[in-house]
């Protein structure tokens, strides 16, 4: 009943600018000095190379599969061994693909110092799946924080708000009871 669209700030300038430099900020807080910034194909590669011009730091972008011509790279951009990476997703839902990003950069020789993101549903699956790769993880917001703020904001009512908060305690089987009475 819900998706959050990160991709619509990019035709945004302030957005964009305030997303760019809260990211730069985040990283620089949760992790320190890095030597690369890693876009998760294709939503994190804007925000990615954004971040990366505000670090002044080389980027790289890792695809969810090979390409089957040209070079044939899972990672395109510059990268050497060793060096510490932050990777950069726009959403974490389950965190499948960010963490596929993670694991080829490690495979690549990367020492991966986490991710960052714009917005996580906050599922329990992500937060399971981040920890068994071991890979910190950290996000400029969060579903409930924006359910609480779009009620507030009257953007949407309080039966959307039950409606939502239902959805998200577990999403797998969420309308399949109202499917049953159909």
């Amino acid at each position: 009943p819900i998706y959050c669209d990160n991709r619509i700030t990019l035709s945004h300038p302030s957005v964009r600018t305030y997303i760019r430099q809260k990211l730069t900020q985040l990283i620089q807080e949760e992790f320190g000095s890095v030597d690369l910034i890693a876009g998760v194909a294709t939503a994190g590669i804007p925000q990615g190379a954004l971040v990366a011009q505000e670090l002044g730091l080389p980027f790289a972008y890792v695809r969810s599969k090979a390409k089957e011509h040209g070079t044939g790279s899972l990672i395109e951009g510059e990268i050497v061994e060793g060096q510490r990476v932050v990777v950069i997703e726009d959403l974490i839902s389950t965190g499948k693909s960010s963490l596929q990003a993670v694991e080829a950069l490690k495979a690549a020789g990367l020492s991966v110092a986490g991710l960052v993101a714009i917005f996580t549903y906050g599922f329990d699956q992500a937060e399971e799946n981040f920890k068994a790769a071991k890979c910190r993880f950290a996000t400029l917001s969060n579903y409930n924080t924006l359910i609480e703020y779009a009620a507030e904001h009257s953007f949407i009512a309080q039966n959307d708000v039950d409606l939502l908060t239902k959805w998200r305690r577990n999403p797998s089987e969420w309308g399949k009871e109202e499917e049953q009475l159909s």
